[in-house]
């Protein structure tokens, strides 16, 4: 199991969480199995971005973001140059330390431009 620090987030994760997940889950699927309750209106197929997280360590072990993602993050409210998508970022053995942006852009939701 590897651990993933969660910073504190005001509405998902007042208290900030430490987590273990399985090396292969998505740093999504580890939130939503802890139930810090991270958004993903398309249902985790990366194409939103309301699932976006900033890894503050531990970012140089994921695998490379794809063009998609990429593409996708491009639209992410507080991009920042270690942001991913959650259900794209494959926890590996490498603690994490994951910070939910205070805010995020729902693309389903608010339909898009």
């Amino acid at each position: 199991m590897t651990q993933i620090i969660v910073l504190p987030h005001e509405e998902l994760c007042p208290e900030g969480a430490v987590i273990e997940a399985e090396p292969g889950t998505s740093v999504c699927d580890a939130l939503l199995q802890h139930d810090i309750e991270i958004e993903h209106a398309c249902e985790k197929s990366c194409a939103c971005t309301t699932c976006h997280v900033v890894i503050r360590e531990g970012f140089n072990s994921l695998e490379p973001a794809e063009d998609l993602e990429e593409d996708m993050l491009d639209k992410a409210w507080g991009l920042e140059p270690n942001s991913r998508l959650s259900c794209q970022a494959i926890v590996k053995a490498t603690p994490l330390v994951v910070e939910i942006p205070k805010y995020t852009i729902n693309m389903a939701k608010e339909g898009k431009h």
